[in-house]
C-alpha cells in the first residue's frame, strides 16, 4: 500500500502456524510477502523438518521442530508456537490453525493484537476428517464450532479464505472480517502454449490425494478414455497409494510426487485440462480450491465438481465442464470433450486466463489484506 504512513513502516508483526510449511502458499508467497513489501517487518515463526533459513524475500524465519505425529503437535508444538511468539515483541499476531486458539486467547490476555486466519470451515471439515471415528465427528465438529465461534468474538480480526466462511463469523458478530482468498499470484503461473501445437492430451490434478478428493473416479475415467493423467501430489495415507496403485488405470498415470511451485507450472504447461472433482461433502461445496484457479491461471479448461457455487464461476465465463463428481462416465466424457475438440478447449483456457487476470488475483486481495491491516493501526495499535 504505497500510501502507508511513513511512521507506520517496520511494525514488527509475527504470522504463526504449527501445521503449515514454512513456505506455505497462502501464508508466505502471499500474505507475509505482500506485508514485507509494504514496508512491515514481518516474523513467521513455522515448524520445518530441516533447517529453515533466516530470512526469505525479507520475511524472517523462525522454525522448531516438526512433530512426529498429529498428538504431539496439537499439544507440544502448540506450546513451542507461543513460547516462540513471546520472543519477538510484534504490535500483532496473526495466526493460522484452529489448534493455536489456547494460546491466541493466552497473546490476548496480554494485551496483544490478534488476527485469526480462517483457511478452512472447520466445523464442516472435522466431519469429513478420516482419521476420527465416524460416531464421534457430529459430537466434535459441534463442540468445536462451539469454541471457536466464543473465542473468536475476542480476536482484533478475522480473516477468512472464502465468502461463505466470512458470513459465518459475520452472522456470530466478529467485530472485523474480510475474506481474502487464495487466487493466483499474477506473474507466478504462466499462460500454456497453445494446445494444437503441444501434441499432448494429457490431463493432470495437483493437489493432495485422497478418495473425498476424487482419486478412485479420475483412475476409473482416465481409463475409459486411455487419457493420460499427470497426478502431482502427496497422498493422504499409504492405503490410499496401495489401492490407487492396484486399480488398472493405473497405467495411464504419471505420478509426479510433491512439487514446488516451478514444478507445478511446469505440469500445468503440459496438460489440456485441470481435474478437479472433489466430492460433495459439507466442507467442499462451498469452497474455493486453489487449483481451480491455478489452472485458470494457466489457461486451462476445467473439469470441476458441479457445486452450485463452481458452476456459477465456470458459466459465466465459459471456461470448463462441470461434472458430477460421483459419476465417472461423466468425468470421462468431459475428459473426451476436452480432448477430441482443442480449438474450443483452448478458447476456455483463454476465457479462464482472461478471468483471472480481470477478478481473481491475488493483487486485488492483497489491498484488502493491507487494508486491514491499516485499520487495525488507525485505532492506535501499540508498536
Amino acid at each position: 500500500m504505497s500510501n502507508m504512513n511513513s511512521s507506520l513502516k517496520k511494525i514488527k508483526i509475527v504470522h504463526l502456524t504449527s501445521v503449515h510449511s514454512f513456505q506455505d502458499t497462502r501464508i508466505f508467497w502471499k500474505e507475509c510477502i505482500s506485508l514485507t513489501n509494504a514496508g512491515y517487518e514481518v516474523y513467521l515463526v513455522a515448524p520445518c523438518s530441516q533447517e529453515a533459513p533466516a530470512s526469505i524475500n525479507n520475511v524472517n524465519f523462525i522454525a522448531f521442530p516438526k512433530a512426529q505425529n498429529r498428538f504431539m503437535r496439537m499439544l507440544w508444538s502448540t506450546w513451542l508456537v507461543y513460547k516462540t511468539a513471546l520472543t519477538v515483541p510484534a504490535a500483532l499476531y496473526h495466526f493460522h490453525d484452529p489448534e493455536l486458539i489456547p494460546i491466541a486467547l493466552l497473546l490476548k490476555m496480554q494485551g496483544k493484537k490478534v488476527v485469526y486466519d480462517v483457511h478452512e470451515d472447520v466445523p464442516r471439515q472435522i466431519l469429513n476428517k478420516f482419521w476420527l471415528p465416524k460416531y464421534l465427528r457430529s459430537a466434535i465438529s459441534f463442540l468445536f464450532e462451539k469454541i471457536e465461534n466464543f473465542a473468536s468474538r475476542f480476536f482484533d480480526a478475522i480473516v477468512t479464505a472464502t465468502p461463505f466462511i466470512r458470513n459465518r463469523f459475520q452472522e456470530i458478530g466478529c467485530k472485523k472480517v474480510v475474506d481474502i482468498n487464495n487466487y493466483p499470484i499474477l506473474g507466478e503461473i504462466q499462460k500454456r502454449k497453445p494446445f494444437v501445437s503441444k501434441g499432448t492430451s494429457s490431463v493432470c490434478y495437483v493437489g493432495n490425494i485422497a478418495p473425498v478428493r476424487g482419486i478412485f473416479e479420475m483412475l476409473k475415467a482416465v481409463e475409459i478414455g486411455e487419457t493420460n493423467l499427470l497426478l502431482a501430489g502427496n497422498f493422504i495415507n499409504s492405503s490410499v497409494y496401495d489401492e490407487a496403485t492396484s486399480m488398472p488405470g493405473w497405467q495411464y498415470v504419471e505420478y509426479l510426487g510433491y512439487l514446488d511451485r516451478v514444478q507445478v507450472a511446469g505440469v500445468l504447461a503440459k496438460s489440456v485440462a485441470g481435474l478437479v472433482v472433489l466430492h460433495p461433502t459439507q466442507n467442499y461445496l462451498d469452497s474455493q480450491p486453489v487449483k481451480m484457479y491455478e489452472y485458470m491461471a494457466a489457461g486451462l479448461p476445467i473439469i470441476a465438481s458441479n457445486f452450485e457455487y463452481w458452476k456459477k464461476i465456470i458459466n459465466k465465463h465459459r471456461c470448463g465442464i462441470c461434472v458430477d463428481p460421483l459419476d465417472v462416465q461423466e468425468i470421462a466424457r468431459a475428459i473426451q470433450t476436452i480432448v477430441e475438440n482443442l480449438e474450443e478447449a483452448e478458447k476456455m483456457g483463454d476465457r479462464g486466463r482472461l478471468a483471472i487476470e480481470t477478478e481473481y488475483n491475488w493483487h486485488k486481495e492483497e489491498e484488502k489484506l493491507l487494508q486491514l491491516y491499516q485499520n487495525l493501526f488507525d485505532e492506535n495499535l501499540p508498536i
